[in-house]
Order: C-alpha cells, then structure tokens, then sequence
C-alpha cells in the first residue's frame, strides 16, 4: 500500500516538472530563435544576394512585431 502511495506522488511531482521544464525549453527557444537565429537569417540571405527576400521578411516581422501586443 505504501508503495502505490509512493509511486502515485512520484508521478504527480514529476509529472509537475515535465510540464514546467516543457514550458521553460519552449519560452527559451523562442528566445533563441528571435534574438539568434532570425537575425542570422536574413544576413545571411543579403550575403547571398536574396536582398530581394530578405527585405520583405524584415519588413513583415517588423509590422507583426508592431501589431501584436506584448505579453505580461
């Protein structure tokens, strides 16, 4: 009896920190990916000539980053 008890809160608890760590690892990709990798981006697609391209995506994330309010 007192192993199911053991068992049953030790899946609560670390059903808990799955949740949390899930949440974490999503909020710091987005980190990543807006302050790393979009910017790496679009340089790299001037230095291959796709000016073209990359000014409209600029222009597109600037005005959605404009429009949608900030969080918290």
């Amino acid at each position: 009896m007192l192993t199911l008890v053991f068992i049953i809160l030790m899946f609560f608890i670390f059903g808990k920190l799955i949740v949390f760590a899930l949440r974490a690892a999503w909020g710091i990709s987005k980190i990543v990916c807006t302050i790393v990798l979009l910017p790496l981006f679009l340089i790299g697609l001037v230095f291959a000539g796709l000016i073209g391209i990359a000014f409209p995506i600029l222009l597109v994330v600037g005005i959605v980053s404009l429009i949608i309010p900030k969080h918290r």
